[in-house]
């Protein structure tokens, strides 16, 4: 399996080589040449194997550098019950009739970025030890990348994190999950700006090849391959979990911020997994709404970027949604690279309307908005009528899949974190806070390990080369 750039650069890649890399020489992102195809005989066979077997079974489709035993052993030492919880890893939760939560974040972080960040940090280790070699990650998080990152990556040998995150703007819960971790090869950095200032930032130094390619920089955001395809496979447990038989259809509901949960859904579904629709849901900060509504995608700065009550979506530049629009635009690479460095950089939009329905007729996108009192009456309503308590992000998933709901065709909402870690909206909603367990007792007492800076790519690179020497 070799993998190109959505932007067209001819160089071709195996998979342990863009693990490694993050973004590809032109600043595309890589994908695989093709979408291996799963028929209904695959799909009977995987229906009844644990979620440690299927995910070797998927990964193996497209990681042929890594010898299968070895494989084998890195998948069943990440999904264990031990450490997400349940023997399904990823069980469904029935609510009203035809709806149900998939449950993501029983994880070490409590949210779903746990599921592809543990196998990454077990396969950064493993390529770095057969190479001898160290690497230096940087990210960006709107709340839980950061922290899944760090709890995957601390202790692992030959890796350091360098993690930024927009300062004051996370819930205290997940500031208090990173910041207090003192491991020596994990170090947060707090931007002075909104999540894109982050992400920018992340972009820019993977642009400068001499300051990466001399400090080794990698990646661990849903611009790297490696941890969308690890999510594409909680999609395939959930339609197993969900169905009797192969022959039945259903649609999943995802929380969007950066595009990357739900372009693993749109993998799977290339791949030939039954999907009716894929539910975009966003809050306020409805960029990829309003493209699924109007064919018109218009990222906002700063000033126009809206602090909300699900934060970890308050995303006005969707990374991973490159991915698709080069699916969209049949594999332009030319087409991608002037849309997304030329004339998004000079307009702040551009426009695909032509495309609009191809994305929902083709591809089964749908999608819907969620406010903060949407929000409130979501959490209420789902505590009141099930007694089951869910948290902002899952609220306007649930919220928005009510609105895609068809007939004869089961909806799963990709639940995305624990309520925990946004108490304060959930005091709102409900007058009363969500358990806390036991491990995250104090949390936000312990001492803070954090270093501010503005967003400025430059003093983020001199901040990396001092604490690489």
């Amino acid at each position: 399996m070799l993998y190109l750039s959505t932007r067209g650069h001819p160089d071709r890649k195996r998979f342990c080589e863009i693990l490694l890399e993050g973004l590809a020489p032109d600043g595309g992102l890589y994908l695989p040449e093709r979408y291996p195809q799963v028929d209904a005989a695959t799909l009977g066979k995987w229906r009844t194997l644990s979620y440690a077997d299927l995910a070797y079974e998927i990964l193996s489709l497209y990681i042929d550098d890594i010898p299968a035993g070895d494989l084998r052993a890195l998948v069943r030492k990440t999904y264990t019950e031990e450490v997400f919880g349940t023997k399904e890893i990823v069980p469904l939760k029935p609510l009203e009739p035809g709806v149900c939560l998939e449950a993501l974040s029983n994880g070490p972080t409590l949210a779903f970025k746990d599921m592809a960040m543990q196998l990454l940090g077990n396969l950064f280790e493993y390529e770095l030890g057969r190479r001898g070699e160290e690497l230096n990650i940087l990210g960006a998080t709107s709340g839980d990348t950061g922290s899944a990152a760090e709890y995957a990556m601390r202790g692992k040998k030959g890796v350091r994190v360098f993690m930024t995150s927009p300062h004051g703007r996370m819930s205290p819960f997940q500031q208090a999950q990173m910041f207090s971790l003192q491991d020596a090869n994990i170090h947060n950095l707090a931007i002075e700006g909104v999540f894109d200032d982050c992400q920018d930032i992340v972009k820019a130094v993977s642009n400068d090849h001499d300051f990466k390619r001399r400090y080794r920089i990698g990646t661990v955001n849903s611009i790297n391959w490696a941890r969308l395809v690890a999510q594409v496979v909680y999609y395939f447990a959930g339609y197993f979990q969900g169905t009797r038989s192969n022959d039945e259809r259903v649609s999943f509901a995802v929380p969007s911020g950066n595009f990357g949960n739900v372009c693993a859904g749109h993998v799977a579904r290339m791949m030939g997994l039954p999907i009716a629709k894929l539910v975009v849901a966003t809050n306020e900060n409805d960029v990829l709404d309003e493209f699924f509504r109007t064919g018109v995608y218009r990222v906002r700065g700063a000033r126009d970027t809206y602090e909300t009550s699900s934060p970890s979506m308050d995303i006005s530049k969707a990374s991973n949604f490159e991915r698709f629009v080069f699916d969209l635009l049949e594999r332009d690479g030319a087409r991608v690279r002037y849309l997304f460095s030329e004339e998004l950089a000079a307009k702040g939009q551009f426009d695909l309307s032509h495309a609009a329905l191809v994305a929902r007729d083709r591809y089964g996108f749908a999608s819907g908005r969620s406010t903060h009192a949407d929000r409130l009456a979501t959490i209420r309503d789902t505590w009141q009528r099930f007694g089951t308590m869910i948290d902002t992000h899952t609220a306007d998933g649930l919220k928005v899949a009510r609105e895609q709901v068809q007939p004869g065709i089961p909806m799963i909402v990709l639940e995305t974190a624990l309520p925990i870690k946004f108490a304060a909206t959930i005091v709102e909603a409900l007058g009363r806070g969500p358990e806390r367990p036991a491990r995250f007792a104090g949390i936000e007492d312990l001492p803070k390990r954090v270093t501010v800076l503005p967003a400025d790519a430059e003093q983020v690179k001199q901040f990396i080369a001092a604490h690489c020497a």
